[in-house]
């Protein structure tokens, strides 16, 4: 029985992911910033669809998020990791991206992870 539920709820997880990407592209001028929290740490990384490679990353598990704060989940934890992939991309001179914020509702952690993007000069 619980086989079934879980299977059930991955393949809704699945089909949302699959509606919200039909409407979204990464390119290398726009690249697409995914999102992916679990219930400890948080990932974020810019995807140019075209190629399939990932241009920039940042996640709660890395070194220079550690060295910032000691905590990887919350509020405070989304503003650095969303400050950190803006500051990557920025580097790369990418102002412009497509966010998309896969299966989860926008906000909370993920809604504070975006407003430090934009706050860093990222336009979406």
């Amino acid at each position: 029985m619980f086989k079934k539920k879980t299977l059930v709820k991955k393949e809704a997880k699945r089909r949302i992911r699959k509606r919200i990407r039909k409407k979204m592209q990464g390119t290398a001028e726009r690249p697409r910033v995914f999102v992916f929290k679990s219930n400890r740490y948080i990932y974020s990384q810019a995807i140019d669809d075209e190629s399939g490679a990932v241009l920039a990353a940042a996640s709660s598990l890395e070194k220079e998020f550690k060295e910032k704060k000691k905590k990887t989940k919350g509020m405070e934890a989304s503003k650095i990791i969303g400050e950190m992939i803006a500051k990557r991309l920025k580097k790369k001179k990418i102002e412009r991206i497509v966010f998309d914020r896969g299966i989860y509702p926008y906000h909370g952690r993920l809604r504070a992870l975006a407003e430090a993007m934009r706050k860093e000069g990222l336009v979406f």
